[in-house]
This record gives structure tokens, C-alpha cells and sequence, in this order.
């Protein structure tokens, strides 16, 4: 508990590791994920420094392990699902096993593509053959008739119409179905007509070479006149992209070809089967290591960039190392040091030494998986400065139920608490976790703050005893409705509940608001006059804690004139004016009973009054009432030139009279005459606020600034007193949510579920089903969705700005320790691992 308060305390620690077991020591320290390294190299590019060369290897081994990763998802091989955390070997193991595997996944895949692409051209001259032969036999028939002398066989014959002297040439081909227009179109342009095309479309689609995607190709036969024009056809051919395949000149030499195409289509398809299935099996089996392979040039790759970040001795013989680790991690530290060693066989250990120093530690807060969410809340406002407060512990509490004053809803609570404790019972599923949706994730992340969101909300909804705009009578009401009368009950239309009317209020409900407020027409009057009041009260105590944890800062950092020059006048400030309508509101409900409700004096105008010193001629609430009010006022006034003035003048005469406290400064940082390491963190953090520096006499140098101290302290106490105000009126917003919320149910109910359960037929329970759906919907989508959406945002805004800033500076850095755990893995976004 005291970490999460307050974060650990953290040391500069020096390691020396040996050279030849300094790679596994770093392994160590990165399994554990004890310390942060800082860059004693800051002056070197990443070119120049010395394991760059390693760093190239893992790069390489990454590219290797990328293109086995697209290879087996083109196979469509799952990859297996472990738990595992192999160790990082030395990068020449893992890099001979990748390299021979893609050499052998290279070579078969190169062969593969090689018979795939000869089998679709095969299947391409195939096609090309028995299309080709139907223009043909059209042809012939057509010319049979013109000419009987000639006979049926022959007549496209190549030889034959030399013979006749005609020139004749052909070509033949496929081309892509989108590009015949144009192809057509340039063949008459260009060619003037001594060309003729027939072409058809081939039925199924062929495999595009280039893309690999199916495409509709046809099928093309051009006859041409003279040597020029077939020139002309094949540049045209060629500038389309077609494939072009010889046309054989008689009907033997084309009946050969198909019978040989056949023969060597089915040889090919063996070969390449055979082939798939052997690459398949070299997938597989690569497939059960990759996930390891990963991880471990994952490791290796971080193990030298952490290398590169330590400097070398003269003897180049040790390796220097200055990382920030917390104190009460230093032994496990040292036992990792000492394991690495062992692992390396290292003659000589490596070890650790505590460095003092003046630099400001990073801010480590240990969590659990309960915790993280809400510390992540605080973290997205800003990083805690070192050993000051964290807000994280309370925030636990205050932060869903401020979420559930603003959605106080028993219905709705009960569906948010389910559904974050369904995501907390599957919080092991690994298809839950590893997604790449980001809403999905977020909510999963968030699932226990849901959770306890829900479970606020389940209590708010019965205090305000509200269920899906209902209410529930569970002890039963407080108010008789017989004594009411007959005739109120049948002249009026709407029910107006009066307590001061003799025997209808029989006493107060046990727990929440009454039931039969629900049905009375004065009911929002009375609940917001009711979450008025309650927002103001929840905010002062809110606000009011927020200042009294600061005293925590102040003491820690042993900064006790704070307590009397800060704290106090902020106190009293906020007490004596806001505290002090938090005491009327409570009083007048305690003093004033429902008899006296009509006489009872507004707190409102007493409270303008109180500023105005007015109010002799109204109504007191208690006897001596102004006399007190002026009396707090004086105090709130005073308190301001104390909160102006006190802080600055305190330190100015801190500075001109520091020689006589007896401290002495070392590099220009205030220290006690001790040799604690905390004692110099705290010493340092108040002269950095201070702003002062001193010399080794302990005489001053002249670096505070009144003025410039001054001026921050006006700023401070110009928005603090303002603030008050403010921050104040800014808590009303857990009354106007929470009203909003409560009219938007009962919106729903009204204009839904209200018109399915009118229909008393037996067609009503058939449309009752569709009906209920819609509500189910809208209920999700708008009451829970955006409307718990909205009041987390309005919360999250109530803790930042006017809870926070009350003792919270935020202006650390976040301890961002060497650990494998935390490395990315640069695959992980082609969701395959």
C-alpha cells in the first residue's frame, strides 16, 4: 500500500559487468525487469556504436522471419498457441537455422512458381488450341461453299494458300478480357484493314501470373497479309501484354500438339503436388518454432541495443552501466547479476554499486491488474512526481461512485456489473485479449473500473430508488394513501405529495427515496432540490480531502512552514466560506421539520447575505448566525495576504538568514548533515521549488527571486481562491447528469415499453417481442453507451481538475524499466501472433 501511495524509493545504481558475460546479465536483468538503463553515449549516433553490426543481424533475422510468416499464412498454417519464454541465445545459433531455412523455402518456393507458371501457359496454348480450331472449322465451311474444288481439310491449311500465292501469316494468343476493345481499335488504326480478328472468351478463369488474382481472358486469331503488317501485329501484341503461342500450320501438326500438351499438363501437376506437399511440410515444421524464433531475436535485438547504451573502461575489458532501480530491488539485482555470470562462466562477477546523485528519479508505482486501470486514469493526467502522492488509492473509491452519482441506476448498474464481470471471468481468454480492435480493448482493459462502476451504480440506483425509471417498493411506502382522501384522489389529476398534511406522512423510507415519489407530480422538484444539496456536499468533502493529502507532500519533503504558510489559509479559505453552506444545508435538515418546511429560511439568500454582512431583517437559522458569519468571513478574507504573502517573505528571509541554521550546500543542493540518499532527494526538491542556491560556506549566491517567487505564489493563490468558487459550481454537474440520465430512462419507457404493454390483446404479447428488443437496444446504446460514456468524462474531469489539483503536481517521469515483458514484437500487427 505504501508503494501505491507514494511509488517506490529509487537509487542511481553503477553496474560493472565483465565482457564476455555482460550479454547474459543483461538477459537477466531483462527477464526480470528490475531496472532502467540511462545512455552513457548520448554524444554517439546509433551508426557508431560498437554492437551496431548485431543490431544489422537481428534486423535481418526479423526480415527472414517476416517472409516465413507470409509464407505460412499463404499457406494457410495456424500458428500454435504457447505460453513460452525461451532465453536469448547468441544471435550465429538462431541466425545459421533461419538462413538455411530460407534458402530451402526459397528454392522450393522459386520452383514452384516456376512449374506453376509453366503450367499456365500450357493450359493457356491449350485453350488457345481448341478455340481456335472452332474459327477455323467456321471458316472452312464458309469457304467450301465459295469454293467446292477445294477440299474441307485443307482449306486453312498455311502451305496451301502460300501456294495460291495469298501471303497469309497467324497469330494467336490470349490477352486480358478488359483489354480487347482496345486492342481491336488499334489493330484497324494501325493496320488499315489487311487484318482479321476473331477472338473468344475462355470459359474459366486463368490464373494472372504477375498478381496471382483469377482473370477472364480470351482467346485471339489474327490473320494477316505481308511480311510489314505481321511485323506491325506482333509490336501490337507486345505492347498489350499478350500471350502469344505459335499456330500450328496443318491440323496433324496441331492434333500433335494437344496430345503432347495433355501429356506434359499431367506430368506438371504431379511434379507440382508432389512439391506443395513437400513445402507444406517444411512450413509446418517451421511453423512449431517461429513463435520462439520471435521472441528470441526479439530478446537480442533489445539486449544490444542495451549494450550500445553502456560504456566501455580503458582495458576495454568491463563494461559501465548507470541504471535507476528501487531500493528494495537492489538484492534481487545482484542475484541476477550473479546468475548471469555463472550462465557465462565468467572468472570474475559482475556487481553493483549505489552512486549518490543530484538527478531527479523516475516515479515507479507497482500495480496489479486491479490497480492499473485506475493508475492509468492518474497517469493520462500526468506522471507523479517523485515520492509525492498518488491520487491512484483513492481514486478507487471516489472515481466510480462520483461515475455513479451521475448514473444512478439499479437496472443499468446490475448490466454494467455483469458484463465487467463476464470480461473479468474470461480475463484469460486469449482471443479476448490478443485483438486488434481498440474499442474492444480499451473496455477490456478498463473491466475492473467497469466493474466497479456497475457495482456503485446498483448502490446509487437504490438510494435513489430508481430501476429503469421505476421505482421499487421494497419495505413499503412511508406516506398513507388512505388519509389522503377520496376526493384528492378524484379531483386531482396529478397526486401532490404534502407531508404537512395530518396522517398521510407516517415516517421516513428505510433506505432511499420513496417509492410513491414516482408518481407524484412535485417529484422533480423535490430530487433536485434533494441532488442539489447532495452535489454541493460531495464536492466541498471532495475538494476539502484533496487539500488535507497535501499536508502528506509537505511533510514528506520535510517543507513544515507550508503546513502554516499554504495549508492552513487554503483550510480555512474553502471551510470558513464553502464548508461553512455545507453546515446550513445539514442544519436545516436536521432543525427544520416538514411543519416548519413553509417558514424555513433560504440558505441561498443567507449565504449572499454572509458575503453582503446583511440579513438583519430576515429569519435566522440558529441563534448569533451573523455574528459567526462575519466572523468567517473575516478569517476567509485574512487568509488570503496569508496565502499571498506568507510563502515569499518565508523564503526571503530563509535566504538572507539561511547561515545561521547551521546546513551547509554541496553543489549547490541544500543537505542535512547526513549521509542518507532520501535525505538528499528531499533537499533537492526544495530548492528546486525554492529556487535558491547556495555556495559551501553556506553563504548565498543570489539566484532567488523574490519577485519571481512572488509572482507564482499570486498566480497560485488568485486560482486557488477562484477555484473554490468554480470548482464548487463544477460539482453540479453530478446533479445535472444525474437528472439527465433519470429523464432520458423515463423518455425511453414512455416512448417504448409503454406502447407495447397498452395493447391488452393477444396480438399486444406478439408485438411485445419486437418491442422489448427496441428497448433493449436503445437502452444499450444510449442509456449505457453514451450516457456512461458522458458521466465518465465528467469524472474523469471532477478528479483531474478539481480534485487533483489540490495536491497533485504531475510533472515526473514515468520509471520505464528494461523488461522483455513490455518489448512489442514487430509482427504483432499482422495478427498472427
Amino acid at each position: 500500500m505504501s508503494s501505491l501511495l507514494r511509488g517506490e524509493e529509487m537509487c542511481l545504481a553503477q553496474l560493472f559487468l565483465q565482457s564476455g558475460s555482460a550479454y547474459d546479465c543483461i538477459s537477466e536483468l531483462g527477464e526480470l525487469g528490475l531496472v532502467e538503463f540511462r545512455d552513457l553515449n548520448p554524444s554517439v549516433t546509433a551508426f557508431q556504436r560498437k554492437h551496431v553490426n548485431e543490431i544489422k543481424k537481428c534486423e535481418e533475422m526479423e526480415r527472414i522471419l517476416g517472409y516465413l510468416l507470409r509464407e505460412v499464412k499463404k499457406a494457410d498454417i495456424s500458428l500454435p498457441e504457447r505460453d513460452v519464454n525461451p532465453v536469448a541465445p547468441l544471435p550465429k545459433h538462431v541466425m545459421e537455422q533461419l538462413q538455411r531455412l530460407e534458402v530451402e523455402l526459397g528454392e522450393v518456393t522459386r520452383n514452384k512458381e516456376k512449374l506453376q507458371r509453366n503450367l499456365l501457359e500450357l493450359t493457356e496454348y491449350t485453350h488457345m488450341l481448341r478455340i481456335t480450331r472452332k474459327f477455323v472449322q467456321r471458316t472452312a465451311e464458309v469457304s467450301y461453299e465459295e469454293f467446292p474444288f477445294l477440299e474441307k481439310e485443307t482449306m486453312m491449311d498455311y502451305s496451301s494458300m502460300q501456294r495460291l500465292g495469298a501471303k497469309l501469316g497467324f497469330i494467336s494468343g490470349l490477352i486480358q478480357r478488359v483489354k480487347i476493345e482496345a486492342f481491336e481499335r488499334m489493330l484497324w488504326r494501325v493496320c488499315k484493314g489487311y487484318t482479321i480478328l476473331s477472338y473468344a472468351e475462355v470459359e474459366e478463369y486463368l490464373e494472372n501470373p504477375d498478381t496471382g488474382e483469377p482473370t477472364k481472358c480470351v482467346v485471339f486469331l489474327i490473320s494477316y497479309w505481308g511480311d510489314q503488317i505481321g511485323q506491325k501485329v506482333k509490336k501490337i501484341c507486345d505492347c498489350y501484354h499478350c500471350h502469344v503461342y505459335p499456330y500450328p500450320s496443318s491440323n496433324e501438326e496441331r492434333n500433335d500438339v494437344v496430345e503432347g500438351l495433355r501429356t506434359r499438363i499431367q506430368d506438371l501437376h504431379t511434379v507440382l503436388n508432389r512439391t506443395e506437399d513437400y513445402l507444406r511440410q517444411v512450413l509446418i515444421k517451421a511453423s512449431e518454432s517461429v513463435y520462439t524464433w520471435v521472441i528470441q531475436v526479439k530478446k537480442m535485438k533489445a539486449i544490444y541495443y542495451i549494450l550500445n547504451l553502456c560504456s566501455f573502461d580503458v582495458t576495454n575489458k568491463c563494461l559501465i552501466a548507470e541504471v535507476w532501480c528501487p531500493v528494495n530491488d537492489i538484492p534481487t539485482l545482484r542475484r541476477a547479476l550473479e546468475e548471469g555470470s555463472r550462465k557465462s562462466g565468467a572468472t570474475v562477477p559482475s556487481f553493483v554499486n549505489r552512486i549518490p546523485t543530484s538527478d531527479t528519479p523516475p516515479t515507479l508505482i507497482k500495480t496489479n491488474k486491479f490497480t492499473s486501470g485506475f493508475q492509468n486514469i492518474v497517469d493520462a493526467y500526468g506522471v507523479g512526481s517523485y515520492r509525492e502522492v498518488n491520487p491512484a488509492p483513492f481514486t478507487i473509491i471516489t472515481f466510480p461512485f462520483l461515475f455513479a452519482v451521475m448514473f444512478g441506476d439499479l437496472g443499468h448498474g446490475v448490466i454494467m456489473a455483469v458484463f465487467a464481470a463476464w470480461m473479468v471471468l474470461c480475463e484469460n481468454n486469449r482471443k479476448l485479449k490478443n485483438t486488434r480492435n481498440e474499442i474492444w480493448n480499451t473496455f477490456f482493459e478498463g473491466r475492473y473500473i467497469i466493474l466497479m462502476m456497475g457495482l456503485f451504480s446498483i448502490y446509487t440506483g437504490l438510494i435513489y430508488n430508481d430501476c429503469f425509471s421505476k421505482s421499487l417498493n421494497i419495505f413499503g411506502s412511508g406516506w398513507s394513501v388512505k388519509a389522503m382522501g377520496k376526493e384528492q384522489w378524484e379531483n386531482n389529476r396529478f397526486l401532490t405529495l404534502d407531508p404537512n398534511v395530518t396522517g398521510v406522512f407516517k415516517g421516513p423510507y428505510p433506505l432511499g427515496i420513496d417509492p410513491i415519489w414516482n408518481l407524484a407530480s412535485n417529484r422533480l422538484t423535490f430530487l433536485n432540490s434533494y441532488k442539489m444539496k447532495m452535489s454541493v456536499i460531495l464536492g466541498i468533502i471532495h475538494m476539502s480531502f484533496g487539500v488535507i493529502l497535501s499536508t502528506y507532500n509537505y511533510l514528506h519533503f520535510r517543507k513544515k512552514y507550508n503546513l502554516y504558510l499554504v495549508f492552513l489559509p487554503e483550510l480555512l479559505f474553502l471551510l470558513c466560506l464553502f464548508g461553512y453552506l455545507v453546515f446550513m444545508i445539514l442544519y436545516k435538515w436536521l432543525a427544520f421539520s416538514a411543519k416548519d418546511s413553509r417558514h424555513a429560511p433560504s440558505i441561498l439568500i443567507h449565504f449572499i447575505n454572509m458575503f453582503l454582512m446583511q440579513g438583519d431583517g430576515l429569519q435566522p437559522l440558529y441563534p448569533g448566525q451573523t455574528g459567526l458569519q462575519i466572523f468567517l468571513v473575516v478569517i476567509a478574507v485574512l487568509s488570503v495576504p496569508v496565502l499571498l504573502l506568507g510563502k515569499p517573505v518565508y523564503l526571503y528571509w530563509l535566504h538572507n538568514g539561511s547561515h545561521r541554521l547551521g546546513l551547509y550546500r554541496v553543489s549547490g543542493y541544500e543537505r542535512v548533515r547526513r549521509n542518507s540518499e532520501e535525505e538528499l532527494y528531499l533537499m533537492r526538491a526544495h530548492d528546486m521549488e525554492e529556487g535558491s542556491s547556495h555556495s559551501e560556506d553556506g553563504k548565498t549566491s543570489g539566484s532567488f527571486d523574490f519577485a519571481d517567487e512572488l509572482l507564482h505564489q499570486a498566480i497560485h493563490t488568485i486560482e486557488y481562491c477562484l477555484g473554490c468558487v468554480s470548482n464548487t459550481a463544477s460539482y453540479l454537474r453530478l446533479w445535472a447528469l444525474s437528472l439527465a440520465h433519470a429523464q432520458l430512462s423515463e423518455v425511453l419507457w414512455a416512448m417504448v415499453m409503454r406502447v407495447g404493454l397498452r395493447m391488452d390483446s393477444t396480438l399486444g404479447v406478439l408485438f411485445l417481442v419486437p418491442v422489448f428488443g427496441l428497448f433493449a437496444v436503445l437502452t444499450v446504446s444510449i442509456l449505457l453507451v453514451m450516457e456512461g460514456l458522458s458521466a465518465f468524462l465528467h469524472a474523469l474531469r471532477l478528479h483531474w481538475v478539481e480534485f487533483q489539483n489540490k495536491f497533485y503536481g504531475g510533472t515526473g517521469v514515468k520509471f520505464c524499466p528494461f523488461a522483455f515483458s513490455l518489448l512489442p514484437s514487430s509482427f504483432e500487427h499482422d495478427g498472427l501472433l
